[in-house]
């Protein structure tokens, strides 16, 4: 699995597996339900990742919608 995203924003995440589900890009939201550990309070931030196989299609989708910023570095 790649990172492709790493963020508080839970608007972002949201939006980003919208648009991945919508392409047939499996996707996996790493630490969504930290929440009930940290009582709601955003201190741990959620990691989108995806199979190795769809990283390249998952960030040019991405960059095409215009998040490029968000993306973390190829090498994780």
């Amino acid at each position: 699995m790649i990172e492709l995203i790493r963020t508080n924003d839970i608007v972002l995440i949201g939006f980003a597996r919208s648009l991945l589900e919508g392409a047939d890009i499996p996707v996996l939201v790493a630490d969504e339900h930290m929440s009930l550990m940290e009582g709601t309070i955003g201190a741990f931030p959620r990691r989108l990742l995806v199979p190795d196989d769809h990283a390249r299609q998952a960030r040019r989708l991405l960059t095409e919608v215009g998040l490029a910023h968000e993306l973390r570095d190829a090498g994780g």
